[in-house]
C-alpha cells in the first residue's frame, strides 16, 4: 500500500443545499523531498478552529508551507510513507527543519533516536500498512496494521525497523499543556 496514490473526497453542499460531492482525486499537496529518501506527507485537509466552520462550499484553507502541528485551535489529517529506517541515507535535521517544525525537534540529546520530537497537539497515529515502532523517554512499543496510538503531548519519535514502508494517517489536534509539564 505504501507509496500507492489514494482518493481524498470532500463533500458540501450546493446552491439548494443538497450534500454534494465537491472534489474526489488524489491529495492536492504531496511533499516528498524533505530529506529522508522515501519520506512522503499527503496533506489530507486542515482547519483553522474548533468546532470547524462548515458551510455550503468552502475549500480547505491555504496553507503557505508544510507544517507538522495543526493550525492553532484547528486540526490536521495527513498520511506519512515512512521509509525503513536508515540513518546512513536520513537527514532528520534537514527533515524538521523542511516540516516547519526545527523547534519541535528533540533529535539525538540524551542518546534519543534523530526522529525524536514533541508538539503541542493531541495525535491519533492509525497505521495503515506495515509496522512502525514508537519511541518514548521509557520504553517502546511496536505497532501493526491496524493499530491506533494516541500521542498526547509527549517526546516521541517513530523508526520503522521493518522491511517495507509503512503508511500511517495521522489525525492532529492543537493543544494546551498543564503547566506542570509545559
Amino acid at each position: 500500500m505504501s507509496g500507492k496514490a489514494f482518493r481524498r473526497i470532500v463533500t458540501g453542499h450546493n446552491a439548494a443545499g443538497s450534500a454534494v460531492i465537491m472534489e474526489d482525486g488524489p491529495p492536492l499537496r504531496v511533499f516528498d523531498n524533505l530529506g529522508e529518501a522515501g519520506l512522503v506527507f499527503y496533506e489530507v485537509w486542515n482547519t483553522r478552529e474548533t468546532p470547524a466552520r462548515i458551510d455550503r462550499a468552502s475549500s480547505e484553507p491555504p496553507e503557505a508551507r508544510l507544517t507538522l502541528a495543526p493550525p492553532k485551535s484547528g486540526t490536521r489529517i495527513r498520511v506519512l510513507d515512512i521509509p525503513v529506517d536508515n540513518p546512513a541515507t536520513s537527514d532528520l535535521e534537514t527533515v524538521f527543519e523542511n516540516i516547519g517544525a526545527k523547534d519541535a525537534h528533540i533529535g539525538t540529546k540524551g542518546g534519543k533516536h534523530a526522529s525524536v520530537h514533541r508538539t503541542q497537539s493531541i495525535d491519533y497515529g492509525i497505521v495503515l500498512d506495515g509496522q512502525i515502532t514508537l519511541l518514548m523517554d521509557e520504553g517502546e512499543t511496536t505497532l501493526q496494521a491496524g493499530d491506533i496510538c494516541i500521542q498526547r503531548g509527549t517526546n516521541h519519535g517513530w523508526v520503522n525497523r521493518g522491511t517495507k514502508p509503512c503508511r500511517i494517517a495521522f489525525i492532529l489536534i492543537d493543544g494546551v499543556w498543564d503547566e506542570d509539564i509545559a
